[in-house]
């Protein structure tokens, strides 16, 4: 099958599950897109079984799509474009410092948790897995996926500070898990000796060099949006930025998550305050909001679908099923633990808000792709199936309960009359 024939193949079968799920459960759409097309495949694999083989078109179109190259060289940049389009700075930089500990410490915390344990466990049921390969996998199920988290968050109605900290630590943490997931895997291939210097230096290039790098390419669309006050050439402008943007910094070995997030956010705030005229401003709005709205649908149901092409070895099953409390365990210590080195410089953590940010970190597409590019052999398969199931449950059962868990929290309130979900709250007034 061509590209073309591929792409209408995906869109056609998108938009039959988007209607499906419109017209029957009404779940957001891309909860229920996946949701869909997981039961699809499990009914095609059961078919299969009885020698029914209605999956073989299936396994052909997913089998002629590089679900790494896709993702992470193609979907990803316009999905994060869309979503820094509307982070407002002004709120970002009021929460800075729970963002940055979370993108940064949070990751690596985290990574060393699961990571540790998924060895251990690893060890407990014989399976042939080196302590480099399950830092691995936590690397790359450590951060959030901001895709999962904002499409989450946009059928949500969260109060204004908690949607900011959450989808600005997505974000972020994506690019960081990148970073930290390229580190790891040069030390497992072992070609070459890796100093401390050389991981230092590796992480300042990729994210620091990431973020000036889109800070330039924002601040030179920025200005040519400035000159000009033609909407159609203005939405042309973006797309250069987001596809010209993204594969040139991937060119120069920079992180092109952090560089694409940063543009967006230049261009989602200075450019859209003094840049654009207000036609320009719907308009853009309108077309990236509908461009992340189909892609958004699209590869969660490619995440549903997945399931038709992985192996699953029963030994790696029940691994599996151990990672996804091992991944919550994981996620809970790389919130609870970089917050609560915050409380010196006076910023209260409610226990309310850490208990939705780790319940409501979801991992999606951005995992799934990670743990494809590994190289082929028995690892890859026993972690694709570790993170397909870490996935699977934090986009349907966290995803469908982290609202009724916002409101828990909003209806019992906090201590001491200090805002729920506000954890930057100084100390109470004294009377």
């Amino acid at each position: 099958m061509g590209l073309f024939g591929t792409l209408a193949a995906l869109l056609t079968v998108t938009a039959l599950f988007a209607y499906a799920n419109h017209r029957t459960v009404r779940l957001p759409t891309t909860i229920g897109v996946m949701l869909i097309a997981l039961l699809t495949s499990l009914a095609l694999l059961a078919l299969h079984g009885v020698g029914i083989d209605l999956d073989v078109p299936a396994r052909r179109l997913l089998q002629g799509i590089d679900f790494d190259e896709t993702l992470l060289q193609g979907m990803l940049s316009f999905l994060l474009f869309a979503g820094a389009l509307h982070v407002d700075l002004g709120d970002l930089a009021e929460h800075k410092g729970t963002i940055a500990v979370l993108a940064t410490f949070g990751v690596v915390i985290s990574t060393a948790v699961i990571g540790g344990l998924t060895f251990l466990a690893a060890g407990a049921l014989g399976l042939d897995l080196r302590l480099i390969d399950a830092l691995l996998f936590g690397a790359l199920i450590s951060p959030t996926d901001p895709i999962a988290v904002m499409g989450l968050l946009s059928t949500m109605g969260v109060p204004r500070s908690l949607e900011t900290k959450i989808a600005g630590e997505s974000l972020f943490n994506d690019g960081v898990g990148v970073v930290v997931f390229l580190i790891l895997l040069e030390l497992a291939r072992g070609t070459e000796p890796v100093t401390a210097g050389d991981v230092a230096l590796l992480f300042a290039q990729e994210a620091g060099g990431g973020a000036l790098f889109g800070a330039v390419a924002g601040y030179v669309a920025y200005r040519m949006l400035r000159s000009i006050d033609d909407y159609k050439v203005e939405v042309l402008v973006t797309l250069a930025l987001v596809t010209g943007g993204y594969a040139l910094a991937g060119a120069l070995h920079l992180s092109a998550p952090i560089a694409i997030v940063v543009a967006g956010l230049l261009i989602g705030n200075q450019g859209r305050a003094f840049a654009m005229s207000d036609l320009t401003r719907d308009r853009l709005d309108v077309f990236w909001e509908l461009i992340d709205e189909v892609l958004n649908a699209v590869l969660f149901v490619l995440i549903g679908l997945e399931i038709l092409v992985i192996t699953f070895a029963p030994s790696a099953v029940v691994l599996a099923l151990l990672a996804v409390p091992i991944a919550l365990l994981g996620r809970s210590v790389g919130v609870f633990v970089p917050l609560a080195g915050l409380r010196p410089f006076g910023l209260r953590q409610e226990a309310g808000v850490k208990r939705v940010l780790v319940w409501g970190g979801l991992r999606g597409g951005i995992s799934v792709a990670l743990a494809l590019s590994l190289p082929p052999g028995p690892v890859r398969e026993t972690l694709l199936v570790a993170t397909y199931a870490v996935v699977v449950f934090s986009i349907v059962v966290q995803g469908l309960t982290v609202p009724r868990l916002v409101r828990h929290v909003l209806q019992t309130g906090p201590p001491r009359d200090l805002d729920p979900l506000d954890e930057d709250s100084g100390p109470p007034a004294v009377a």
